[in-house]
């Protein structure tokens, strides 16, 4: 690497709205370095006709949040995943039971990924925002490995109580569109919604 793109400046400020360590990780691979600022949003007070819309909802409520706070004409990034699975919308269990049923529920069938994804120009009070739905194909893991993967308390922290990148790996046979939707935010969408804006994700490198 040059000296000169080792030392780049990034054009603007970015943000993201999210504690999720997995979102923090795939936008750093991407060459981005933003500043996590945790929005606090009840997700439980939010609800909308569908879990696509729900997931939108939810990442708009998480990015504008944020973006009331920013002073220096930051560009936020607000995200929520849930899966839908039988019309309904999974998030993170609740508890070791609930993420056990869960599996018993999913294995050996599909479900839809989706993520809302919301990015704000705090400078211009401009938004941009859609969600992206990623088709998972859900393997037949053992009642044993069930208990296991459930004991490892990874299921507790992740929508739909499974992820990619993780122990649940091996128990997903395939998907059907972008891993990194999966994972918790997709880069291609991503991209799109910063040229909505008026942003070119290169700008964005550091």
């Amino acid at each position: 690497m040059s000296e000169r793109a080792a030392s780049r400046t990034p054009a603007r400020l970015l943000v993201l709205a999210s504690a999720s360590p997995a979102r923090l990780g795939l936008l750093r691979q991407a060459g981005l370095d933003p500043k996590v600022r945790v929005s606090g949003v009840d997700e439980d007070a939010l609800t909308a006709a569908t879990p696509g819309e729900l997931a939108l909802v939810l990442a708009e409520a998480k990015a504008r949040t944020v973006a009331a706070l920013c002073t220096d004409g930051e560009l936020v990034i607000g995200c929520d995943s849930v899966l839908e699975l039988d019309g309904q919308a999974l998030g993170k269990p609740a508890s070791p039971e609930e993420a056990t049923a869960r599996w018993h529920a999913m294995r050996g069938r599909a479900g839809v990924l989706q993520t809302g994804h919301c990015v704000i120009d705090t400078a211009s009070g401009r938004e941009a925002s859609a969600t992206a739905s990623t088709v998972v194909r859900f393997g037949t893991p053992s009642d044993a490995e069930i208990e296991a993967y459930v004991a490892s308390g990874e299921p507790l922290h992740v929508a739909g109580a499974f992820t990619l990148d993780g122990r649940s790996a091996p128990f997903v046979d395939g998907i059907d569109g972008d891993p990194g939707n999966v994972i918790g935010l997709s880069l291609p969408l991503l991209r799109t919604l910063l040229a909505d804006l008026g942003t070119s994700i290169t700008d964005l490198w550091t």
